[in-house]
């Protein structure tokens, strides 16, 4: 189980002699499972079945919410309507209920914020408790399936990508979302932002959390300036140049992942988009072995000798922490940068800036991941009125900004009016880097993901199957690592992902 405090081994990542504490398990944005640190305590925790459980205090925490600033912005109003479109009241009942909430989402910023909304919602609702219990991106998909096999489930679970979501519930594993949309007001989102979540039966699995451009490419304007490159590369071609430039003096060029993990499979995708193709045709049908495929093998294996040694085991963590470290010129990742550069390395934070990722020619469309981060109930729990009911409720603002502003310019907001409320707006680091969060939003609305590769495939219910397979980055490691034949690799890989298609 990992919470966020990772101090990572520098040897591995070829960084300096010194610890940095990252405060990230991401998602996007996974570590591996075992490597837990220490850190200050945030939360009073209990083992609970097995796992480790936290029951979040309602103290204030420096830089998050406090329980009476989210108390006093809530309003009666908010709670009362919620409370109605599930049948629910706030007299006490005959017996309390605890609600689970899982998540992997959990820096000590983002559990503070957690911590001012649970504290909210109980004192709103005194015969409902939470527990937040935090998972890992790279050990969620085990997680759930024990919980889903032995009827352990958690009532509410957060920031899974949205394709598992669609997995899940085409196993009859998920709760249809749709009254929890009415709840939170289908009005107040972006326009088409629950696409994603629309099943094949028309109802809706779940709804985003957020938004997350994480892929995007990192750059700084001080190390492009010492070695001469003048602009932002904008072509595969470009990129390696620059990166070639930049490298030296204990520097490398970028931290692309080539770990056995998630996060290879998710980012090389984005390459194999990125050169023109696609893992799936529009109607489902595997398309890997394409020209495009080859193409993203042959340049991510020219970009080996420009990232640390240790990237043949990266993952989410480690990638983003040899950005901000300064072990690398370029970085791929997601907004958690600006808040991690500018707290563990102010030095170069006013360097930093962003685009979206290089392609291998300026006439192929960008292409931006985006896992679009959910919420969603599972079809087993018991209490689903209270849990439909808080899953609402953190949508609430001043609870809903307090959390987006635990990872500002990271985990991106869907609703329109938190966009345009002043209060959300009202934040250093989004004030400071106006343009790169911007930009982010940008991307990330127009962004997919394997479930939903682009406007013209039909919804991928399969696509969790296959990145929980590790077929794509398996692909990468052999053709790159291995050096073994691609035509040989990129055929029976496509032939696992058929297998799994029709599984």
């Amino acid at each position: 189980m990992l919470i966020d405090r990772q101090f990572y081994n520098p040897a591995i990542l070829g960084l300096p002699s010194r610890r940095i504490w990252h405060e990230d398990s991401e998602h996007l944005f996974a570590l591996r499972t075992g490597r837990s640190g220490s850190g200050p305590p945030l939360c009073r925790g209990r083992m609970q079945k097995g796992r480790f459980a936290m029951k979040l205090t309602g103290s204030s925490h420096k830089g998050g919410a406090s329980r009476r600033r989210v108390l006093q912005g809530m309003g009666a109003a908010g709670v009362a309507a919620a409370a109605g479109t599930f049948g629910l009241t706030s007299r006490a009942h005959a017996q309390q209920v605890t609600l689970r909430w899982w998540s992997p989402q959990s820096s000590p910023a983002q559990l503070a914020a957690y911590r001012a909304q649970i504290a909210a919602f109980e004192a709103a609702n005194p015969d409902i408790k939470v527990m937040f219990e935090p998972t890992s991106d790279e050990g969620y998909a085990t997680q759930l399936a024990a919980a889903f096999a032995s009827g352990e489930v958690p009532h509410i679970v957060t920031h899974l990508p949205s394709f598992a979501v669609q997995t899940y519930y085409a196993e009859g594993l998920i709760e249809p979302f749709n009254d929890v949309i009415e709840a939170i007001g289908p009005d107040k989102y972006y326009e088409g932002a629950n696409e994603v979540y629309k099943a094949a039966d028309g109802n809706f699995v779940g709804t985003g959390i957020g938004n997350t451009a994480a892929d995007m490419l990192w750059v700084r304007r001080d190390l492009m300036e010492q070695a001469g490159v003048d602009k932002i590369p904008v072509t595969w071609d470009e990129l390696r140049s620059a990166c070639q430039k930049m490298q030296g003096g204990g520097v490398f060029g970028a931290p692309l992942p080539y770990g056995l993990n998630s996060m290879t499979s998710l980012i090389f995708i984005g390459f194999i988009h990125r050169a023109g193709g696609s893992v799936f045709s529009p109607d489902l049908e595997v398309a890997l072995d394409s020209q495009a495929t080859y193409d993203a093998l042959e340049f991510y294996a020219s970009m080996r000798e420009l990232s640390p040694p240790g990237a043949t085991g990266y993952s989410w963590g480690e990638s983003l922490t040899a950005f901000v470290s300064g072990a690398t010129a370029t970085g791929i990742y997601a907004g958690r940068v600006l808040a991690n550069v500018t707290a563990q390395n102010p030095a170069i934070a006013g360097q930093v800036t962003n685009a979206t990722y290089p392609r291998m020619s300026e006439d192929i469309p960008a292409w931006t991941f985006n896992d679009f981060p959910s919420v969603f109930i599972p079809a087993q729990a018991d209490n689903k009125d209270a849990a439909k009911r808080f899953a609402a409720f953190l949508f609430e603002p001043p609870g809903y900004i307090e959390q987006l502003h635990a990872a500002p310019g990271h985990v991106l907001p869907v609703l329109r009016t938190i966009s345009e409320d002043p209060a959300y707006q009202d934040n250093e680091i989004i004030e400071q880097f106006t343009e790169e969060v911007d930009l982010m939003a940008a991307a990330a609305a127009a962004g997919h993901n394997l479930g939903y590769e682009t406007p013209q495939h039909e919804s991928n219910a399969k696509a969790g199957e296959i990145i929980a397979s590790n077929a794509i980055a398996e692909m990468v490691q052999r053709v790159v690592l291995n050096d073994e034949d691609p035509k040989a690799v990129v055929g029976a890989t496509a032939l696992r992902l058929e297998e799994i298609m029709n599984s």
